[in-house]
């Protein structure tokens, strides 16, 4: 295994961080359950769906789940949008339904009254549109992700560059730039976010700038401290000796070498952003609907506190689960990078 860590790391010393990482077990543990968890998610039409994945009706072999049929097809006049559970199978015909059968949107016209209580059809119950709980968290963790993961890639391109930039020039450059992050810090973010949201029409990619705007500042500071130390370092020097430009020394030599507190910040400001992303909701401020959101689903928890508290329980592990991992991760990074640490 070490031969095989060596071939594939050639770096000495991201090799340590690496075996460091890999010593926590409980960060290993979570790193494989968060990956599962995105792959349910991001593959989340093949797990959850009122569409089958694959089937042979009258000879002919149908991939709903990759294509949309017109009713015709099937035989059918009376419909402009197929329902797959009426089509009636002989015996030379099969299907392949998901696991869960119910898309984000459906809702269970069996149950006589909303929010139904976990059963064999809705394991984790429904919502008050009888909308499968289930299916909507599966569906709901791919836009929190894509929220947390934009948002946070968004930010720090902003502070990244900022900050390389106000700590490798300084002077003038440098006032602004921290003069203009000292002015964000001590703005009410929160609630000027959630202003701003409610004048516009939120959408994912809305969200997505709005938060980037106020939360770039943070790496912005602590980049502009790894360029200050590294600006001045040998290496440094000697690429300006040989001629080169500012562009090359900021992003060939400097940046490479500063990129601990990106790494290290980064599975905190997922979760954070992910927990945001909830909290938007859960005032009704943040994915319209009927985007699958698991702050929607705790919005409609406080309604149905006392008679569906399966809408307390699920959407809180969920959230609890994801936050948990992502910590994890985080600490066991943070721990990977810290020179003090021995490596076993």
């Amino acid at each position: 295994m070490k031969l095989i860590e060596g071939r594939l790391i050639t770096n000495e010393l991201t090799l340590k961080r690496y075996r460091r990482f890999k010593r926590n077990k409980f960060a290993v543990i979570s790193t494989w359950i968060f990956l599962l968890l995105i792959f349910f998610s991001a593959t989340a039409e093949f797990w959850a769906n009122s569409k089958p994945i694959i089937m042979k009706y009258q000879g002919q072999v149908y991939t709903p789940i990759l294509f949309d049929y017109h009713p015709t097809v099937f035989n059918r006049e009376d419909i402009y949008v197929m329902d797959y559970r009426s089509l009636e199978f002989k015996d030379s015909d099969w299907v392949a339904w998901p696991l869960v059968q119910w898309d984000a949107f459906e809702s269970n016209s069996t149950v006589s009254s909303y929010p139904a209580p976990p059963s064999k059809y809705n394991l984790m119950g429904t919502d008050d549109r009888g909308r499968d709980v289930l299916t909507r968290l599966l569906y709901g963790l791919r836009y929190s992700m894509v929220f947390a993961i934009g948002a946070w890639f968004c930010a720090y391109l902003i502070g990244v560059i900022i900050g390389s930039v106000t700590g490798f020039f300084g002077g003038k450059v440098d006032l602004v730039g921290m003069r203009t992050v000292e002015i964000i810090q001590t703005m009410p973010t929160t609630l000027i976010l959630i202003t701003i949201i409610s004048i516009f029409t939120p959408n994912l990619f809305v969200l997505i700038i709005f938060l980037a705007l106020f939360d770039w500042t943070k790496i912005a500071t602590y980049m502009r401290g790894q360029f200050l130390q590294l600006r001045k370092r040998e290496y440094v020097e000697a690429a300006r000796a040989l001629g080169a430009s500012d562009k090359r020394v900021i992003f060939g030599h400097i940046l490479p070498n500063a990129l601990t507190p990106i790494v290290t910040f980064s599975p905190f400001d997922i979760a954070l952003n992910i927990s945001t992303l909830a909290f938007l909701d859960y005032l009704g401020l943040g994915l319209q609907a009927p985007t699958p959101s698991w702050g929607e689903l705790l919005d409609q928890a406080q309604k149905y506190i006392t008679v569906a508290e399966w809408l307390v329980w699920y959407p809180s592990a969920a959230l609890v689960l994801t936050l948990t991992l992502l910590i994890n991760i985080g600490l066991a990074v943070r721990d990977a990078f810290d020179s003090k640490s021995s490596v076993g």
